[in-house]
């Protein structure tokens, strides 16, 4: 286990949301925290208010993502990664812009992978380190409006388990986390009736808990950790009418005035 007072640890999307809180949990607990995102300005003064170091990091840029890391490496090696970067378009999937669903892909999938390749050389070598994945119910759980997402989603927990057997006894951990709908401004907008919903600070406890306890998958809520199974179980039909009734009448729906803002900002660049 990594003693997280005085652990160095780097945070994707750290500017905002759970990327913010999970860094403000992991100050409070002692550690060194470094959070990298694209909107520099927000994460500079996130990183001023809380005691934090803001670094510009496009998680789809490799050179970026090498230059965060060796700049959180200057006085010593991370500790911790935490991939959370993630964005997420909705609507019909034949009615999205493909380059926007090949970016959503790009963030919530490919830049993690590029994140432990390029810490996990070091960790290993060292013997020690631990990466927290964070994926989300949509992981475990198809939701139809959001297909591209539940795709990058069930792509991160299947790349944490089978990275995770990969290492088996070399020193260095990997927790996925799995969080039902977040109140940050990635749903802003998004209706969630009958959905259990949380806190960025929620999510934010469970992903420094897990440097301690090191297990594979954490749901956030814990009692979610079944669903997966219980939505194999179910009859098609069922299943289809269940999703439709607690999405609306229409998939992928959402409040376009509420939810302008957050698209406005992630589509740029």
């Amino acid at each position: 286990m990594i003693e997280v007072r005085g652990a160095r640890v780097c945070i994707t999307g750290g500017a905002r949301g759970i990327g913010r809180a999970t860094a403000e949990e992991f100050i409070a607990r002692g550690a060194r925290v470094w959070i990298g995102d694209r909107d520099l300005p927000v994460a500079e003064q996130t990183a001023a208010e809380i005691g934090a170091t803001a670094y510009a990091l496009d998680v789809t840029d490799e050179d970026s993502f090498r230059a965060f890391v060796a700049a959180a490496e200057t006085d010593g090696p991370i500790d911790i990664l935490v991939n959370n970067a993630g964005v997420q378009f909705m609507g019909g999937f034949a009615d999205q812009e493909l380059a926007a669903m090949q970016r959503e892909l790009a963030v919530n999938l490919g830049a993690v992978l590029t994140g432990v390749h390029l810490v996990l050389p070091g960790m290993r070598l060292r013997r020690h380190g631990h990466i927290v994945n964070v994926a989300s119910m949509a992981g475990k759980i198809t939701t139809p409006g959001i297909a591209t997402y539940c795709a990058s989603k069930f792509g991160v927990v299947a790349f944490s388990r089978a990275l995770r057997a990969e290492l088996a006894g070399s020193g260095v951990t990997v927790t996925a986390v799995l969080p039902a709908a977040t109140h940050t401004d990635l749903t802003s907008g998004v209706r969630l009736r009958l959905q259990p919903t949380l806190t960025p600070q929620q999510v934010a406890t469970a992903i420094a808990d897990s440097v301690c306890h090191g297990r594979g998958e954490v749901t956030v809520p814990r009692w979610l950790a079944p669903i997966g199974v219980v939505e194999e179980l179910i009859p098609a039909p069922i299943l289809w009418w269940l999703k439709r009734f607690v999405g609306g009448a229409e998939y992928g729906g959402y409040d376009a005035t509420q939810r302008k803002g957050y698209l406005d900002r992630i589509q740029q660049g």
